[in-house]
């Protein structure tokens, strides 16, 4: 069982929270090609060790959180 630190609700299953995607930079809207949105939007690195993840506690606060996760033994930290 994998559980995720939420500063709202405190420490809740994963099965609460919804998966949003790796936190990383957004493109600037005014000067951003559609080619760098495709990539922005529908590709991610997927690396193994420590990643900065965004995650939605959907069945409780339902507040975004940012936590760091290593997607090797699924250890999260805040």
């Amino acid at each position: 069982m994998m559980l995720l630190p939420c500063p709202h609700c405190g420490t809740r299953n994963v099965s609460e929270f919804r998966y949003v995607g790796e936190a990383k930079t957004r493109p600037d809207p005014a000067t951003a090609t559609p080619a760098e949105w495709r990539r922005h939007l529908y590709f991610s690195a997927n690396p193994l060790g420590w990643v900065r993840e965004t995650w939605y506690h959907a069945a409780g606060c339902q507040r975004f959180l940012a936590v760091r996760r290593h997607t090797g033994t699924n250890e999260v930290t805040a």
